[in-house]
């Protein structure tokens, strides 16, 4: 009996990035809407990926299993 193929999480997949040492990056939250009273230094802030806490990393990587790259 053949073994089962693990399946990608298509939502987690379009959220998180695979970096080149192996950990996950993710986009940052408060940049879709309501941004004109957000300063400029914040949203400044805000436009670079953060990197995934190692509490979460294991559940991403649970659900990106299938992911090569």
């Amino acid at each position: 009996m053949a073994k089962q193929k693990l399946k990608t999480n298509k939502s987690a997949a379009k959220r998180f990035k695979k970096t080149g040492s192996g950990g996950f990056k993710h986009r940052q939250s408060h940049r879709n809407h309501i941004l004109t009273k957000k300063p400029n230094k914040r949203m400044r802030h805000l436009r670079h990926m953060k990197q995934i806490k190692p509490s979460d990393e294991a559940t991403i990587r649970q659900m990106l299993a299938a992911v090569k790259s």
